[in-house]
């Protein structure tokens, strides 16, 4: 057939008589003309720039730049699109109407489509170069399309040709397109100024991108690829290759940035102060609306759009189903009616919309649409949310810094509830942000879907309806109680974490006492009842599941059922399918109502919870350290007054001041004159109305060293808070001195800050930083003062021991360090800080005396003093009083004496005398602690030991910990690409076979079943409905289609429940067993894995993995498992029908499956990437609130508000990225199942020609296409989350590889005697010991023979090998070679249990369980009371809990935190007494208890002992002097065996050496 552009019926359609315009053909070949020159202009600019481009390969993105109406311009250029795919469409099935082809019909709007797309294209280019000048050629096309296409709707008017024409409306659009582009031209030139005038502007690209450091693009890029979130796939790709790191995710941009959103919703909160009410609190809700209002209303506009496209998917359904079935009857037969103006065919408006394959394509295009709306609602409200979390938090912290002290200390506000603000309030509004238009949304779809339904089926829809609506209710009433078994189940975990961690902490004790299995099972008991509120949990989860999946089965059949009924014919396939998906899309939001029904509640608590912290107490604004200038000028007229009244007692306490200490430096007279600080008839208090402190009258001498002292609890460390400003005054005044006053130059008052005190509390403070980050606190770095400040609190051997030096990390999450050593940290951040005024809270408490003394003389008398800076001291070692420049003696929360020491001794002889015998006290505990090894050296030695032994561990660790890490070192990273994509099968194999092999067996078939029985259903359904329109056979068939589709549906039903319940209780059995199987391997471990392996790790196994695994991990496999079954029945059902639809299966699947692979390997990343900034957020925070008083003394509240701004924006930058991740996911998921409609609908159209299926299998195989689009995003996001689940129960699994103690021995119990050990007579033969066969032996070749009752010393220098010993004993080590033979019996073939129980051993760390006394001097219950009393009355504590309420019920708490150390030592005695057995280990027991006590304990264990054996391992060498038989260790070798006297005797033995270096 010809093809000519007018068509060749005759010469009549070229003549041009009537006039050139009147001819249509003509018309359309104007039309033509704009788009080819389009087309000319820009495709040499666009191939010269894309030449140039080509060698910077992409422009760098500091150049995108966005013309004014630029989103406008892109929805018009794509609705452009869509009109002129129209306008083809009409043309090509009007020209079917004519003989020959008319060219001219469809030429015009495909050329037009081409320049629509050029035109968008060039305008990018443009907008990214920055070169504005060159639009001009858009602007002459928009002109031209438009004055073309007035013409042709110009002349269609004029021939009548009106609204009922399709192409009549076309055109008309095509006009209003063009005129509002070119508007849109217009106004760029009227606002760039590009052309036509003098002056263009200069436009930097907004300043986000001008900082290379964003990569968050979203704000900045086109509207293309905002929509598809193009501009993720560098980075999802890329992460293939290498991990996302939080380089690769750069900042985020100012206008996301926590600060931003701070100040906008501060300013939103504080305006709704009125100066009328000022104590009204204002409303967070209406401050949220304020400053978060207008992105919600927008992403609810997107979400109302995207709700009403949703329902063109069920009309264009039944459109196409209908008109499949009527086109086969009625062939067009409309030749003789047709219209024709111009010569050419016509069509009316609606004929187009009967056309199947237009139908199809709508039915596309409306899915990608509602798609692409439902991602945008989605981002903004997420991008919002995490918006106004950044907000929160920054209000949060600010509020922090300003807490009053007494809220914190008096428990009104505890660290507890902050934490919970933060982690638990926060994320309870965002999540409540994220899905708040649902709120508004949901009611709108559910009544639209009602009113189609009613549309489509008449009254029996309403009965369906009415069944989903009436169990939305029992939906929310599950919801609810999911919530509250959730907490209870909070409860228990938290009960059973702290049983375990004191069991971790406790176990080197439990496994010496044999304890382990009674602890073992108290936490068996909790994990029960955890486990029967997570069955309660189970149950209400998979009830909620089996509703979700269940309501649209009911409802379905209440429909056709109670159709049937009332209509003798039934529905047809159009109208049957129609209904079914929109039943399918009105589950989602009823289910979906449920949970943000519960987010709102919870929202509204959290509100409150906000509100009421936001409106706590605040501290006083103290302006005299505020740092305002104008202060000072007043402080200078009262300081002026303040110094003259002091003037006059100055010289007579200058000379008595030379007279007391001559030797230290000359003070000039007019120094002396100064007061640092004065408090003048101060009341202070802690907030309520009791005065703490009372009539306080003092004053701190400046450059001076000032000592507080007084007894515990008499207000020390509260007179200093007072003056720091940090209590309530309730009367008096505190003035700060200004240092203009004094004689220092001008550079150095400058160089002293001037607002800010060192202050170093007593319980000592630690940031979550490096050492060296604590000790200068955000103060310059000066190397030499630095070390000076080190060698002052002695803690360079310390930071030698740490593994990095002093670049380690310390504090809550770094490495832990002891009591002294935390203590010193903070006294040196006080020394280093340069400020004038030092405050120093006891810092002598946790320190033994050679510390204490060389900190005194070093650090505060040298180096603070040689500073002349103000130091002031509390202490409670009386002996450096003779230090003291100025005393302030405080008894019960006033002053007792101000004055020098000389002015006390003249004046107060009692007090003095007092002191005096204090001292001597003191002078004898000196001697004591000399002899001691000193308690630092312990500290030390025990940091050595974790890091000796976790150095070790670490290697092992590596191969152990990671099997990924094996091959990263040759960077072969296909390698390592092809193992990050790869899906853990194992590892979920390990998981499920731990749930047992007949439930996985039940979940497989009943899974099968079920999904098999829904396709029955809905295949039934389009059998039954396709047989009512041919309805040729007799009525008699039509009896069995409803009662079979009755049975169907209760099959259904019924099965759903069966699948739901076991998912949830396979989950569940899988729990108990790792949990089971973890807790025993870790129990029964030898104490060698306690060692190597940090503690945080294993509680982690019990903590975070164990919470996945019990509650995450069975919903996302159930989840899982549903959805890929139902898209894989889907696909199958529609290959069933249209066998062609398999052909473009095969690209889809490919497209899929890349998708994923990408998919999944970011998202992992970027959840770690999440999880990893959120802890140190979190840890920010609570650090904050601990160390409150210290960061107000220092001033440093700006440095720290920095800091959390940082924390929170690195992760939002991290939670954003993984939610546009997850929208870039879901839009191409979207996309995909858009294509799969698109093609069951055109395979499904074609084939009909061919007469293969029915309508009503047609309309089976497109709702099923429509399920598709919404389940295949959730298989790809639930296989990436079950991936990163999957890691729990892999970190469970490396545990459950450990190796166990042996603890059956060779021997039977029943050989043992009953009595034995009854002598204690221990030989040891040619004994080695190793702690583990890949480490040296720490004893070699040891032999020794105790005779029974013998008290044996062993001792040596520092890790000699004498512990090591002790451990042999209980078999705790490996013993390699030789043996250690008690009473006749080897131990090594004893059951471990029967060893260990019958010997007894006192540890150097004292242990204590929580639970009561008696629980923990015998947890097996086997003694009388009579017995325990006895043992505490040995240990001297019979007394002291005897006093105690409840006596030996009395409670302990964590760790034994209620008694003093000592007393705990005490109790670790009493323990060893109650057993009963003939030998006694005491390893270092003594060395934290003072001398008198240790003396009466020495003479008890020798009474108490006298017949039995006791093997005492010494660090004080004193305390062995006497004894029968002394061991002397050198690194790991015997090397005296002797009695003490003997060995004292022989002036060169080692046991000499050792006893005179100690004295």
């Amino acid at each position: 057939m010809a093809l000519s552009f007018c068509g060749n019926e005759g010469q009549k359609a070229y003549s041009v008589e009537n006039g050139v315009l009147n001819n249509g053909c003509f018309v359309d070949a104007l039309n033509l003309v704009p788009h080819v020159f389009l087309l000319f202009i820009t495709f040499p600019i666009l191939f010269i720039g894309w030449g140039s481009q080509s060698s910077k390969v992409q422009i760098h993105h500091n150049t995108w730049l966005h013309f004014p109406g630029h989103n406008l311009r892109w929805i018009l250029t794509f609705s452009l699109l869509f009109v002129h795919v129209c306008e083809f469409a009409e043309g090509i099935v009007s020209n079917k109407m004519m003989a020959t082809n008319h060219l001219h019909l469809f030429m015009p709007a495909f050329m037009g489509f081409i320049a629509a797309t050029t035109s968008v294209v060039y305008y990018h280019n443009i907008e990214t170069s920055n070169f504005p000048k060159l639009l001009l050629a858009l602007f002459i096309y928009w002109v031209l399309a438009f004055i073309t296409k007035s013409i042709k709707l110009w002349k269609f008017a004029e021939f009548d040709v009106g609204l009922q024409h399709l192409r009549f409306c076309i055109t008309a659009l095509l006009v209003v397109l063009y005129g509002l582009l070119m508007a849109v031209e217009i106004n760029v030139i009227r606002v760039r100024k590009y052309v036509f005038f003098a002056n263009p502007q200069k436009v930097k690209p907004p300043e986000d991108l001008q900082d290379l450091g964003v990569r968050f693009l979203q704000p900045f890029v086109n509207l293309l690829s905002k929509a598809t979130y193009w501009w993720m796939n560098p980075l999802i790709i890329g992460a293939h290759k290498r991990p996302i790191e939080l380089k690769k995710i750069g900042k985020l941009p100012i206008a996301m940035r926590a600060l931003t959103n701070y100040l906008r919703l501060k300013d939103a909160y504080e305006d709704q102060r009125s100066a009328e009410e000022p104590e009204r609190a204002p409303s967070i809700w209406r401050s949220m609306y304020r400053a978060f209002g207008r992105p919600i209303l927008l992403s609810s506009t997107f979400r109302y759009l995207a709700d009403l496209l949703g329902f063109a998917g069920p009309l264009c359904i039944s459109g196409i189903v209908k008109h499949l079935n009527s086109s086969e009857v009625t062939k067009p037969d409309k030749f003789n009616v047709r219209e024709t103006h111009f010569g050419v065919y016509f069509m009316s408006s609606t004929e187009l919309l009967q056309n199947t394959s237009v139908l199809a394509v709508l039915l596309f295009l409306a899915l990608v649409l509602q798609r692409t709306f439902l991602q945008a609602s989605y981002y903004v409200t997420i991008e919002t949310g995490i918006n106004l979390r950044g907000a929160l938090l920054a209000m949060i912290y600010n509020k922090i810094l300003r807490l009053s002290t007494s809220n914190m200390s008096m428990g009104e506000m505890t660290l507890g509830q902050i934490n919970n603000l933060v982690a638990i309030e926060t994320n309870q509004l965002m999540w409540f942000l994220f899905l708040c238009p649902n709120l508004w949304a949901m009611p709108v779809q559910i009544v639209m879907g009602v009113i189609l339904l009613y549309y489509l089926l008449g009254y029996s829809a309403l009965v369906g309806a009415s069944v989903i609506v009436l169990l939305a209710p029992v939906q929310y009433l599950i919801a609810t109680k999911l919530a509250d078994t959730q907490k209870s189940t909070l409860d228990h975990s938290t009960d059973r974490l702290k049983k375990t961690t004191e069991i971790l902490k406790g176990i080197k004790l439990l496994k010496l006492y044999a304890w382990e299995n009674i602890f073992c099972d108290s936490v068996e008991e909790t994990r029960g009842k955890e486990l029967t509120s997570l069955k309660t949990f189970a149950l209400y989860t998979s009830m909620s599941i089996f509703m979700n999946a269940a309501i649209p089965i009911a409802a379905v059949l209440a429909t056709f059922v109670t159709h049937h009924l009332l209509n003798s014919t039934g529905p047809s396939p159009s109208e049957a399918f129609a209904a079914l998906a929109l039943f399918h899309i009105l589950v989602t939001p009823l289910f979906l109502l449920s949970t943000v029904v519960r987010f709102a509640v919870k929202a509204l608590v959290s509100v409150q919870k906000l509100g009421e912290f936001l409106q706590s107490d605040e501290i006083g604004d103290d302006s005299w350290r505020n740092g305002d200038m104008s202060v000072s000028l007043e402080a200078f007229k009262k300081h002026a007054g303040a110094t003259k009244a002091i003037n006059r007692k100055q010289p007579m306490r200058y000379q008595m001041d030379n007279y007391e200490q001559p030797t230290r430096r000359q003070m000039r007279p007019t120094e002396t004159e100064d007061v640092a600080v004065k408090v003048s008839n101060g009341f202070f208090t802690w907030g309520s109305n009791l005065s703490t402190l009372s009539d306080i009258n003092i004053r701190i001498p400046t450059g001076q060293l000032t000592m507080i002292v007084g007894q515990v609890g008499c207000g020390k460390s509260s007179l200093l808070l007072a003056m720091l400003g940090e209590m309530q005054t309730i009367n008096g005044k505190v003035y700060w001195s200004n240092w203009s006053e004094t004689e220092e130059s001008d550079e150095d008052i400058r160089s002293k800050n001037r607002y800010s005190v060192a202050y170093a509390t007593q319980k000592s403070w630690l940031l979550n930083a490096t050492v060296e980050e604590n000790i200068t606190f955000g103060s310059p770095f000066s190397k030499q003062r630095y070390k000076a400040v080190i060698d002052a609190c002695s803690l360079q051997p310390d930071i030698d021991l740490l593994p990095f030096g002093d670049q380690t990390e310390i504090g809550e999450r770094g490495i832990n360090l002891s009591g002294g050593q935390r203590q010193r940290i903070c006294v040196a951040r006080a020394l280093y800080q340069n400020t004038n005024i030092v405050f120093l809270d006891d810092p002598f408490s946790a320190l033994d005396i050679h510390l204490s003394d060389h900190l005194m003389q070093e650090g505060i008398l040298k180096f603070l003093q040689d500073d002349k800076r103000t130091v002031v001291l509390v202490t409670h070692k009386l002996q450096y009083l003779i230090h003291a420049d100025w005393i302030i003696a405080m008894k019960d929360g006033s002053v007792l004496r101000e004055g020098t020491l000389k002015d006390i001794q003249t004046h107060d002889v009692e007090l003095y005398d007092h002191w005096k015998t204090l001292m001597n006290r003191n002078d004898q505990e000196l001697e004591k602690d000399t002899e001691l090894d000193s308690q630092t050296t312990l500290e030390r030695k025990t940091l050595r030991r974790a890091f000796y032994s976790r150095e070790t561990k670490n290697q092992i660790d590596d191969e152990d910990e990671e099997e990924e890490e094996e091959e990263e070192d040759d960077d072969n990273l296909s390698m390592t690409t092809s193992r990050r994509s790869k899906i853990p099968w194992k590892v979920c194999w390990r998981y499920l076979s731990s749930g047992g092999f007949f439930m996985v067996f039940l979940m497989v078939s009943s899974k099968l079943l079920k999904h098999s029985v829904m396709v029955a259903i809905d295949y039934w359904l389009a059998v039954w409905t396709s047989s009512k329109t041919n309805q040729s056979t007799g009525a008699g068939t039509e009896g069995y289609y409803l009662p079979v589709f009755i049975v169907l549906c209760g099959a259904g039903i019924t099965l759903c429940l069966i699948t739901s319940l076991t998912v949830e209780f396979l989950g569940l059995s899988a729990a108990t067993n790792l949990h089971h199987n973890l807790l025993n391997k870790i129990i029964h471990a030898p104490i060698r894995f306690f060692d190597i392996t940090p503690l945080g790790q294993i509680l982690n196994r019990f903590s975070a993995d164990t919470n996945i695994i019990d509650q995450h991990i069975p919903p996302t496999l159930e989840s899982l498992t549903r959805s890929t079954l139902l898209c894989l029945s889907a696909i199958g059902v529609i290959s069933s029908i249209t066998p062609a639809f398999l052909i473009a299966l095969v690209p889809l699947a490919v497209a899929f499956y890349f998708i994923q692979k990408y998919f999944r390997v970011a998202s992992k990343d970027l959840q770690d990437l999440d999880d990893s900034t959120q802890l140190p957020l979190l840890c920010h925070f609570s650090e904050t609130a601990e160390g409150l008083t210290t960061i107000r003394a220092f001033r440093h509240e700006a440095r720290f508000k920095q800091r959390m701004l940082e924390l929170t924006d690195t992760n939002n930058t991290a939670y954003l990225f993984l939610s546009a991740a997850n929208r870039w996911l879901e839009v191409r998921t979207d996309y995909l199942g858009a294509v799969i409609v698109l093609t069951a609908a055109v395979s499904s159209i074609w084939s009909l020609r061919y007469g293969l299926p029915s309508g009503g299998l047609v309309g089976l195989g497109l709702t099923y296409a429509l399920t598709v689009t919404n389940y295949l995003n959730w298989v790809v996001r639930n296989l990436a989350d079950l991936e990163v689940q999957m890691a729990a129960v892999k970190k469970v699994n490396s545990f459950l590889g450990t190796e166990s103690e042996n603890y059956e021995g060779s021997m039977d119990t029943s050989q043992v005697p009953e009595d034995w050990p009854q002598q204690g007579e221990i030989k040891i033969q040619d004994l080695c010991v190793r702690y583990d066969p890949m480490l040296k032996p720490v004893l070699k070749h040891v032999n020794a023979y105790i005779n029974p009752g013998q008290k044996v010393g062993i001792c040596g220098r520092t890790g000699s090998g004498k512990s090591s010993l002790s451990l042999a004993f209980f078999n705790m080590v490996d013993m390699f070679e030789g043996k250690i033979i008690i009473d006749g019996i080897d131990i090594c073939k004893l059951p471990l249990q029967t060893l260990r129980s019958r010997l007894s051993i006192i540890l150097q760390d004292p242990v204590l369980f929580s639970g009561s006394i008696r629980f923990n001097l015998d947890p097996e219950r086997t003694c009388t009371d009579d017995r325990l009393w006895e043992a505490l009355e040995i240990a001297q504590l019979k007394n002291m809990v005897k006093a105690l309420p409840g006596g030996l019920d009395a409670v302990v708490t964590e760790g034994g935190e209620n008694f003093s150390v000592g007393q705990r030592q005490l109790f670790c005695l009493a323990r060893a007494f109650v057993r009963k057995s003939s030998i006694l280990i005491m390893d270092e027991a003594t060395a934290s208890i003072d001398m008198a006590t240790e003396n009466i304990l020495q003479k008890v264990v020798m009474t108490a002992f006298a017949d039995r054996t006791v093997v005492t391992i010494a660090h004080l060498v004193s305390s062995i002097l006497e004894a029968e038989q002394v061991l002397v260790f050198s690194s790991g070798i015997l090397v005296e065996c002797d009695s003490g006297p003997n060995l004292l005797a022989q002036e060169e033995s080692l046991f000499s050496v050792l006893v005179r270096t100690h004295k």
